[in-house]
C-alpha cells in the first residue's frame, strides 16, 4: 500500500530555500529555469512542524553530532557531576564503535530516539562506578585507548544493550519515514518509508534582486549615510511537490506497530501541508497555503510523479482563464486524466483532493471541502482495505 502526495503551492515573494551563494535555489526543466525547494528542507519543515505544535510526542526523533553532551546533560540534571558524566559518555560510546572527534562530538550526525537516549542514561547510571574503573584504567595507560573498531568488551552487557538500542529506532517516526544511513555499519542503516521530491515552479521562474539599506539610529543629525546596505534575491513561484509513502515499510519500521503507522502517516499528510520553509520569512512572511492537495492511495501499480504535467511551462492565461495557480491546476487535472487513460486505474484504490479555487476538477477523484475531511478520507481507506490488515 502506497500514498502519494501532490500539491500545488503558490509562494508570493520569498527566499525559502536558499544554495551556497544565498540565491533561491532553482533548476532547469523543460528546457527552462524553474524555482526549486529542496527535499531536505521539505522533510525539515516537517519535521519542525510537529515540534512546534505538539505531534507525535514520545516518538520523534533528533539528529545530532552532540550525543555524548546531550545524554551528559540529562544525567547532570539527575544530579551527577558534569564533567565526569561527558566523559564516561564518551568512554561508552567510543568503547560501543562510534567515532568521537576531539570536541566530544561524533563523527557524523546521527538520528535517534529520543527514547533510546533516555534508556543510554539510565543504563550508565545503573553502571556508573563500573564505568568510571574502566575509564580511568584506561587514562592511567594500564589498558590501551581502542581503535575506531572498537572492543566493547569492558562495557557491562546491559548499557552495550543500550548503546545498541539507540540505533533501533524505538518507534521514532520521523526516522521510520525518513530512514538513516551509517556508513561505517549498514546494519544499523534503516530504509526509508518515504520518498520527497525537489519541489519544482510550474513555470518559468527568473530572480529578482532586493536592494536594501538599514539605518543607524544613533547616527549624528543631518549626517547622510546608511549603516549598511546589501542585496537579496528572492523569486515567487507557484510550486508543484510530490511525496511517495510506502506504508507497509513503514509499519515494519515501526516494529509492526499498525496504529502509530497510520498516525505517522497522517501527521505526515498534515504536516506536508501546513508547514512552510522558514528561509527568510522574517523579511518575507510567505505564508502561503497549497492551492490544491491530492492524495491518492495505491494498492498495486507504479506510482505515478505528474511533474511531467508542466514539462511545457505554464503561463497566465487571460482574466477567463486565470492565472498560474488555476492553469497549474488544469494541466495537473488533465495530466492525470491522460494517465488513467493510458495505464488505467488498476491499483488505485482512491484519490482525493482539495482545493481552494473555483476550478473544475474532471478527473482527479472525489472534492474534500477541507483538510480534516480529507485526512479523514484517507484514514478510513486505509482502516477498510484488507491488505493493512494482513501486512
Amino acid at each position: 500500500m502506497k500514498i502519494e502526495l501532490h500539491i500545488l503551492q503558490n509562494f508570493a515573494p520569498s527566499c525559502l530555500n536558499r544554495d551556497d551563494v544565498n540565491a533561491p535555489k532553482d533548476c532547469e526543466f523543460g528546457g527552462v529555469r524553474r524555482a526549486r525547494i529542496s527535499s531536505q528542507c521539505l522533510k525539515r519543515s516537517v519535521r519542525v512542524y510537529w515540534t512546534q505544535h505538539g505531534e507525535l510526542e514520545g516518538h520523534r526523533a533528533v539528529r545530532t553530532r552532540r550525543l555524548a553532551a546531550h545524554v551528559a546533560e540529562r544525567l547532570a540534571a539527575q544530579g551527577r557531576d558534569p564533567e565526569e558524566a561527558t566523559l564516561l559518555c564518551r568512554f561508552a560510546l567510543e568503547r560501543a564503535g562510534l567515532g568521537i572527534t576531539r570536541d566530544g562530538t561524533t563523527e557524523y550526525l546521527l538520528f535517534l530516539s529520543e527514547r533510546a537516549m533516555d534508556t543510554l542514561a539510565a543504563a550508565i547510571t545503573e553502571h556508573w562506578d563500573t564505568l568510571n574503573a574502566a575509564c580511568a584504567a584506561q587514562s592511567a595507560g594500564k589498558e590501551p585507548a581502542k581503535s575506531r573498531k572498537q572492543d566493547d568488551s569492558a562495557l557491562p552487557a546491559e548499557v552495550q544493550r543500550a548503546i545498541e538500542e539507540i540505533f533501533s529506532g524505538r518507534k521514532a517516526v520521523d526516522l521510520a519515514l525518513f530512514g538513516r544511513m551509517v556508513a561505517d555499519a549498514p546494519e544499523r542503516n534503516v530504509e526509508a518509508a518515504c520518498q520527497v521530491a525537489h519541489a519544482i515552479s510550474t513555470h518559468r521562474v527568473n530572480a529578482d534582486l532586493d536592494f536594501f539599506t538599514a539605518l543607524d539610529d544613533l547616527q549624528p543629525q543631518g549626517e547622510p549615510g546608511a549603516g549598511m546596505m546589501g542585496t537579496v534575491e528572492f523569486n515567487s513561484a507557484c510550486m508543484y511537490r510530490y511525496a511517495l509513502l510506502d506504508l507497509v515499510q513503514l509499519k515494519n519500521n515501526l516494529e509492526g506497530d499498525a496504529e502509530l503507522a497510520l498516525e505517522a502517516a497522517l501527521a505526515f499528510l498534515k504536516a506536508s501541508v501546513q508547514a512552510v520553509p522558514s528561509g527568510k520569512q522574517n523579511s518575507m512572511a510567505a505564508h502561503n497555503p497549497p492551492s490544491l492537495v491530492m492524495v491518492v492511495i495505491r494498492t498495486a501499480g507504479v506510482p505515478w510523479s505528474l511533474a511531467n504535467a508542466f514539462q511545457h511551462p505554464v503561463t497566465a492565461g487571460t482574466p477567463d482563464q486565470g492565472g498560474l495557480v488555476e492553469q497549474s491546476i488544469r494541466r495537473l487535472d488533465a495530466y492525470w486524466g491522460r494517465l488513467q487513460a493510458v495505464y488505467g486505474t488498476t491499483g488505485i484504490q482512491t484519490s482525493v483532493a482539495l482545493t481552494v479555487e473555483d476550478v473544475p476538477l474532471s478527473h482527479v477523484g472525489r472534492r474534500a471541502a477541507n483538510l480534516k475531511e480529507l485526512l479523514n478520507a484517507v484514514r478510513t481507506a486505509v482502516e477498510e482495505n484488507p491488505q493493512w490488515r494482513s501486512c
